[in-house]
């Protein structure tokens, strides 16, 4: 009789610990997914920011030579991605196909000017920075105008800040929800040990001792629960780029590493304090509320 008892404790704690680290690795899935989504998200937005340019057009009189020593300026710039340079004759030429004739033909010169297309990087594409830069540039005794798209760069900021917003709101309400049912499994699992935790507290046992092993062994579920669902992640990872690889899911090593060391820091933050205060709860209970 006692070795079936004890087997089926075995079997029974066995079972417990095994839907904590379920429940764990599912909580920690959901929350890795929200992770992935805000930090491609961040590269997404930043790519479509870095495609956004402000135009130059430069005075007739700046020769070649200026031209270039003002190129190689601009592109040692800290807002400079990159910079495309369009000679007027260059711009005649695309103008005549896009429009399927010869302007020139007509008008008997080339009215267009020379002009750099700069790329700025994503922190300046803003409506402050650019209208600073379009300021600065328009005192630049080479440039004889600054264009750029300004009602597209409102709408591209307001439209950025409303779902970093409510993406920021979502990883909120998921982190919330992680730490509920993770602190809920552990304290199921240490809720059947509640009568050892007092018997070793009337023979003397410190709370600090009592703890301990309790606070290990709910770390230990969390890195297990965190691995399993960093496999899971892997897997959506995998195929998601195969299906997408434009966003580069599998090469963003500096991604991965941050959402590999938030999955698994936050597993063990969350249930070591889990741990801690529900044994601390138990701790703190009279032998006659531990039947409640």
């Amino acid at each position: 009789m006692p070795s079936k008892f004890e087997s089926y404790q075995k079997r029974r704690l066995a079972s417990s610990y095994i839907s904590v680290v379920i429940s764990i690795a599912l909580v920690l899935f959901m929350v890795g997914i929200l992770g992935l989504v805000l930090l491609k998200s961040t590269l997404v937005s930043n790519r479509v920011k870095e495609k956004v340019a402000i135009t130059l057009f430069l005075k007739d009189k700046v020769s070649k030579k200026q031209i270039d020593g003002f190129k190689a300026s601009i592109a040692k710039e800290d807002f400079t991605k990159r910079i495309v340079y369009t000679s007027k004759a260059q711009a005649a030429k695309q103008y005549s196909k896009e429009i399927g004739e010869d302007f020139m033909k007509f008008l008997g010169e080339n009215p267009l000017k020379n002009g750099i297309d700069i790329f700025l990087k994503a922190d300046f594409v803003t409506p402050e920075k650019m209208e600073e830069l379009e300021t600065r540039f328009l005192k630049n005794v080479f440039v004889a105008d600054v264009s750029y798209d300004k009602p597209l760069i409102n709408l591209l900021t307001k439209n950025l800040k409303r779902i970093s917003f409510w993406l920021l709101v979502l990883s909120g309400f998921f982190s919330l929800v992680a730490i509920i049912l993770i602190n809920s499994s552990i304290r199921l699992s240490i809720y059947s040990k509640r009568f050892n935790i007092k018997t070793m507290q009337m023979v003397g046992a410190t709370k600090g001792f009592i703890r301990r092993p309790f606070i290990w062994q709910g770390i230990k579920l969390g890195i297990i629960g965190a691995l399993v669902a960093l496999i899971g992640l892997g897997v959506v990872i995998y195929y998601l780029d195969s299906f997408a690889p434009s966003l580069g899911l599998l090469k963003d090593y500096v991604s991965l590493s941050y959402l590999v060391g938030g999955v698994l820091i936050s597993a063990f933050i969350i249930t070591w304090l889990s741990t801690f205060f529900a044994t601390q709860r138990f701790l703190n209970l009279r032998t006659d509320e531990l039947y409640y």
